[in-house]
């Protein structure tokens, strides 16, 4: 009698959270809601800095002014998008603009995490109740404001620092064994940016800049450009584009069925890594969610370009030399085509894959 009222109670609860659209699983949290944010962090930080440079570059202080403004809104645009992405009723996407605002600025350098586990819970809270009561525009906001914002008081400092721990923790590693760490940072990140989770939001949530920021950029850039070359025979131009610009996250299916095909972008990576760290000491000191962008819209050398201009008018650096431009291209676009084509080159005669095994549905 126990045990069937105690199977009925979970079917009771299944249904309810069918109903209300809640799916309590690793792909919802960590790979969509994930995902989505960093799409808020790209409508928000990374066009505002993007607009603030080409301010910058032409002396108009109006694109300074807007880039500012689309700054300041990274923290309520990163928690709608979250929210979107957990398909959040109206009422509770909205009310995650104040959530995602107060878990960021408290979250100080580590808020893109804050954001993430806050909004999560919060959004979850607010679709329990949403629409359960007649007065349902004043609860939910009120249960997702007030529950959202006291966990940003309660953990985002805590979450915020912990971020910024683990992030100090591996620019100075970096900076002390560049070699061994650009092959890590580089081949990890770069498998996370063809995963489907956001490798640009680890990067932002763990501040990957300096060193460890040249290093993840050059493990996208050897993923995004490295399949985008060595795909061309089957995908053709239309490959290029949206690998190259796009993401390399669409071999994902064909990785599934043949995981041999990674090889050849890993290995790239794994060497333009340390090269980027020891011979041209690449760094990336804008913003670090650019870190994880790779080529995707150009945002990663844009990203590199921006820390260049942020350094010669802070002083620490008195101009872009040939060198950097040099070193930025290599690791960007001309190592990743390079070693890529030879690591596949020499699969291809190994015969552990063919050309048609990276064909992409255009």
């Amino acid at each position: 009698m126990n045990e069937e009222l105690e199977i009925t109670k979970e079917n009771k609860f299944k249904k309810f959270l069918k109903r209300k659209n809640i799916n309590i699983s690793l792909k919802a949290y960590f790979i969509d809601a994930m995902g989505a944010m960093a799409l808020g962090l790209f409508a928000s930080l990374l066009i505002g800095t993007i607009l603030d440079t080409i301010g910058d570059l032409s002396k108009v202080s109006f694109f300074n002014d807007i880039g500012n403004f689309a700054s300041l809104a990274s923290g309520a645009a990163m928690a709608v998008a979250i929210g979107y992405a957990l398909k959040a009723p109206a009422l509770v996407l909205f009310s995650l603009v104040a959530v995602g605002y107060s878990a960021n600025e408290l979250g100080g350098a580590g808020g893109p995490i804050a954001v993430l586990l806050i909004a999560i819970i919060a959004c979850e809270f607010g679709k329990v109740v949403s629409k359960e009561t007649k007065v349902d525009i004043l609860v939910t906001p009120l249960v997702v404001i007030l529950i959202g914002c006291s966990l940003s008081f309660l953990i985002a400092p805590g979450l915020g620092n912990l971020a910024s721990y683990l992030g100090e923790l591996i620019n100075k590693a970096t900076t002390l064994q560049p070699i061994l760490m650009g092959i890590i940072v580089s081949a990890l990140v770069g498998i996370a940016l063809t995963l489907p989770i956001s490798s640009a939001a680890i990067c932002a949530a763990l501040g990957l800049t300096g060193l460890a920021g040249g290093a993840a950029l050059a493990g996208c850039c050897a993923q995004m450009v490295g399949f985008a070359v060595m795909s061309f025979k089957a995908n053709r131009w239309a490959g290029i584009v949206s690998q190259g610009i796009g993401t390399s996250m669409l071999q994902m299916p064909n990785i599934v069925k043949k995981p041999v095909i990674w090889l050849p972008t890993i290995l790239a990576s794994m060497i333009t890594g340390p090269i980027a760290t020891t011979v041209f000491q690449l760094q990336m000191n804008g913003p670090a969610i650019a870190s994880g962008m790779g080529t995707c819209g150009l945002v990663g050398p844009i990203g590199v370009v921006t820390g260049w201009l942020n350094d010669i008018n802070s002083g620490l650096k008195d101009s872009i030399t040939a060198l950097d431009i040099t070193g930025l291209i290599l690791v960007v676009l001309v190592l990743p085509i390079i070693l890529t084509l030879i690591f596949h080159f020499i699969c291809l005669k190994l015969k552990l894959y063919t050309n048609d095994d990276l064909k992409l549905n255009l």
